[in-house]
């Protein structure tokens, strides 16, 4: 897993995230996922699992817990589409490495029940977090969010 990937999917999310954040309200299984989610997801994404802790290498898993503690690296609570709804981005994964295969995806509680969303899929195991609002450089360095 490269630092590159990891910062592209941080980029993503936060350039398509309409921040402001909301806090995230995790419990002490920081990978529980609300109520009703679990089977959505299941459903939409079969053969996958939400990325913990445990699916990160010796490496990873200690820079990802130095910046944040025991958070779960493929759960973050988010306000994307900026209208207060409980949303959620995950980053779910499915094989073994090195064929592992990954999906950034954004679930949305509406009146209906969840709905989901496909941002990006790429190789290995990445993870998401929240940044502050502000200006960043793609990982690439060639754009701006």
């Amino acid at each position: 897993m490269t630092l590159k990937t990891l910062l592209l999917c941080a980029s993503i999310l936060y350039l398509l995230s309409g921040f402001p954040a909301v806090a995230n309200d995790q419990t002490k299984d920081s990978c529980a996922l609300p109520p009703g989610l679990g089977e959505e997801i299941s459903k939409d994404y079969a053969n996958t699992k939400l990325v913990s802790l445990a699916d990160l290498d010796e490496h990873d898993r200690k820079l990802f817990q130095k910046e944040h503690g025991n958070r779960c690296p493929g759960l973050m609570r988010v306000d994307f589409y900026g209208d207060g709804k409980p949303t959620w981005a995950l980053a779910l994964i499915a094989g073994e490495n090195p064929k592992r295969r990954a999906q950034l995806v954004v679930a949305r509680q509406t009146d209906r029940g969840w709905e989901t969303r496909t941002l990006e899929t790429t190789d290995g195991t990445p993870v998401i977090w929240r940044m502050k609002p502000g200006r960043y450089t793609d990982v690439y360095g060639k754009r701006r969010l």
